[in-house]
């Protein structure tokens, strides 16, 4: 049994444009004109799952998917930092900021850490395996780099490590209770 799983970036926001922490919230004005080159360019797939958030409704809408809420798809739970841009944050709370970006497994806004995300991700990929068939999946970036992260045994510790643009593509295929990273391919590479 093979599982081929495509795990696409929503389109841009205002945080991702602004390096804030993401907050729910509508795609910007470049993420909506971005995915009119991407329409009829995506895998066909057997199912179109996404994270309940409004970005990635927002950016399955503009590709005319019908998806279906997957609620282990959700972006990090930032906590008190959501919405907030990083500048700020680490103005107020500079030895939080430090801590976080040097910790995976810390948490200082309150809400999900990197490995938290990890763990939650590859526990969702490790239940998909169990399928077969082909899924795509529109989330996030930090989803995505946890899977990625998962998938290559990195760990949290590779988050750093990975930088997902809006709209980039995860290929990874599994099957054997095992994943392989199949392609990641730039928004670019898609048109």
């Amino acid at each position: 049994m093979t599982m081929r799983l495509h795990l696409l970036c929503s389109a841009s926001t205002a945080s991702v444009s602004s390096f804030a922490f993401a907050a729910d919230e509508p795609l910007d004005s470049r993420g909506r004109e971005s995915l009119a080159g991407l329409s009829g360019r995506l895998p066909s797939c057997d199912i179109v799952l996404r994270s309940p958030a409004l970005c990635a409704r927002q950016t399955a809408d503009g590709l005319a998917l019908a998806s279906t809420i997957e609620p282990l798809l959700r972006d990090c739970d930032f906590g008190r930092w959501a919405g907030c841009s990083l500048e700020d944050v680490e103005a107020k709370e500079p030895a939080a900021v430090a801590e976080w970006l040097r910790d995976p497994r810390a948490a200082p806004h309150g809400g999900e850490s990197f490995a938290d995300v990890t763990k939650r991700v590859g526990g969702w990929m490790d239940q998909m395996l169990a399928k077969a068939g082909s899924v795509l999946a529109i989330t996030h970036g930090l989803v995505i780099r946890a899977a990625i992260a998962h998938v290559l045994g990195a760990g949290p510790q590779a988050f750093r490590h990975i930088d997902v643009a809006p709209l980039t593509s995860a290929k990874l295929s599994g099957g054997g209770g095992r994943w392989t990273l199949a392609s990641l391919v730039s928004p670019r590479d898609l048109r």
